[in-house]
């Protein structure tokens, strides 16, 4: 086993890989108050072995890096790809510009230090990385100085020192955001009960589903066919889910014209109801009972998307409404839950949540497949195909004006890019871009460990040597990082945009791409909320940071 740790071969780098992983996931797996570091115990590991002496072939080490990171940001970016576009709809679009201003304030505040202080700004962005516990940023940081090639003693002291930087800002980053939110309910003298109570009063108002019956009375619709009024584009978001003409209770064609007295049942947003009830006439209570006769039931359920056919079709073209008499009302696809909007593209290992008649809902599920069984076998030629889209456009060189040097995505940007376009557009290229949920995480734990063993072992030679010369001094730099711009953020959320406590919390969550303060704000506060919003801002923000520390390093190339 001596041998192993001494000598520089493949076998001896997978064996120190596996003992620095191994002992720092087991690490993680320990909890202070609700807090763990996670996976970064992997990298103080690496940190203290390298530091003792375990070293791993330059080339070799520097492989095991970028492909680790490679793996990581595009699982990233296969997951957040189907919602990223979507995200800056409705409510998304104030929490996106508060998560930008979020990144813009790290980034200000990062560069006013290095102004003051004198210290490296390749240092400083990866204080910056730490303070924001962004692993891709520290990635990207030193994905462009390897590119740059440039020779200076500056850049040489960022390339050795990043890292280290980086190692000892992150804790206090996820201990400070942890602060942030505890500072901020104290003083927003925030009452957990009555913060979801308005929460679930927003989310009522703001277009949760509202069932009324309508009795037919406007002359104007006499003759008209349900396709007449809620037509392909359906701006009131109304579904006639039910008629009653005389004693048959049935689903209404879309070609069905309407008489004088049907009844019927329909499924609105709560925002639309006295539109629809201007439209139809008088409503009255609804007794599911009455809307049951003829042996009929209404059911929901979900469906998954197994056929590959199915890849690249839009709810419009397969017209479910009318063949099936089935109702479509949400696409959940890579746990992102999508409005079933008209021209939304499908594709496998979708989920369809429907509503209409068993009989319908069986025929449909032929149609699409509904084998989920069948998910489960990997689709690994998207991924590979898309990672080496991902290296060539991170190679390509983006030449700014007022900059030396072009600047390049690298090998954190561009499979980022390529991941999230993937995700987002794939469908429509008929391209199947499923990867299970597990597949995903799995792809991304592994990513995300050989680039943080990789890291570590690389910055240990350095560290202690760095930490005693001056280092101490990143704890503060990287404390006012983390400090600064979320507490702005946070006043800014809660007193000007008026958001209530559990969007605040998943915002500086996701903006700051921290699954720790993810986790503690759920075990603190009790409110599957904070994950919806943290996944409303979390796709703009990786980019965002990832693009942010690229250009602090060319800035300073």
């Amino acid at each position: 086993m001596l041998n192993l740790l001494t000598q520089r071969d493949t076998a001896g780098a997978i064996f120190i890989l596996a003992i620095v992983i191994a002992s720092g996931l087991y690490l993680g797996k320990f909890k202070v108050k609700g807090v763990s570091l996670g996976t970064t115990w992997i990298l103080f590991m690496g940190i203290l072995l390298g530091h003792f002496g375990l070293r791993i072939n330059p080339v070799m080490l520097s492989f095991i890096k970028d492909f680790g990171l490679i793996l990581f940001v595009f699982a990233i970016g296969l997951q957040v790809g189907p919602g990223f576009f979507h995200s800056f709809r409705k409510d998304g679009l104030p929490m996106n510009l508060l998560a930008l201003g979020l990144v813009l304030l790290a980034v200000i505040t990062t560069y006013v230090i290095h102004l003051i202080s004198g210290e490296n700004l390749g240092i400083m962005t990866g204080i910056m990385s730490g303070a924001v516990t962004n692993t891709p940023g520290l990635g990207a940081a030193q994905q462009t100085l390897t590119d740059a090639a440039v020779a200076s003693d500056e850049v040489t002291a960022a390339s050795t020192g990043i890292a280290s930087a980086y190692a000892v800002a992150y804790p206090l980053g996820v201990l400070g955001a942890i602060a942030v939110l505890l500072l901020s309910k104290a003083l927003f003298k925030v009452n957990i009960e009555k913060e979801k109570e308005r929460a679930s009063k927003g989310e009522r108002d703001e277009g949760s589903a509202y069932r009324l019956a309508c009795r037919v009375e406007n002359p104007a619709l006499f003759g008209k066919t349900v396709h007449d009024i809620v037509g392909d584009e359906n701006p009131d978001h109304m579904v006639i889910a039910r008629m009653k003409r005389g004693d048959k209770v049935f689903f209404p064609d879309l070609d069905l014209p309407l008489e004088e007295g049907d009844k019927l049942l329909i499924v609105t947003d709560i925002q639309h109801k006295d539109k629809v009830r201007i439209i139809f006439g008088k409503d009255f209570p609804v007794d599911m009972n009455e809307w049951r006769q003829d042996g009929t039931k209404l059911v929901a359920g979900r469906l998954s998307i197994t056929k590959s056919s199915i890849t690249g079709m839009s709810l419009r073209k397969l017209d479910i409404r009318r063949k099936y008499g089935v109702t479509v009302t949400r696409i959940l696809r890579a746990g992102v839950d999508l409005q079933a909007d008209a021209d939304l593209i499908l594709q496998v290992g979708d989920s369809m949540k429907v509503v209409g008649s068993e009989e319908g809902i069986e025929r449909l599920a032929k149609l699409v497949g509904n084998e989920p069984e069948t998910l489960h076998k990997p689709n690994l030629v998207p991924i590979f195909f898309g990672i080496a889209l991902g290296v060539v456009l991170g190679t390509l060189p983006i030449r700014f004006p007022s900059m030396p040097q072009p600047l390049k995505l690298g090998l954190a940007g561009g499979p980022l890019i390529v991941a999230i376009l993937l995700g987002h557009f794939g469908p429509k290229l008929r391209i199947t871009t499923y990867t299970a949920l597990s597949a995903n995480l799995m792809i991304r734990e592994i990513g995300i460990s050989l680039f943080m063993a990789a890291v570590g072992l690389g910055a240990g030679k350095t560290f202690v040597a760095s930490l005693v010369g001056g280092g101490y001094m990143w704890v503060l730099y990287g404390a006012l990082i983390t400090l600064i711009p979320m507490t702005v953020i946070a006043l800014v959320a809660r007193l000007v945009m008026k958001m209530d406590f559990f969007k605040v919390c998943g915002l500086l969550s996701g903006g700051t791409t921290d699954p720790a303060l993810l986790s503690f704000a759920e075990q603190m506060y009790g409110s599957g909320r904070i994950a919806v919003n943290y996944a409303t801002v979390y796709p703009l923000t990786m980019f965002l940071r990832v693009v942010a520390a690229q250009v602090m390093i060319m800035i300073m190339l």
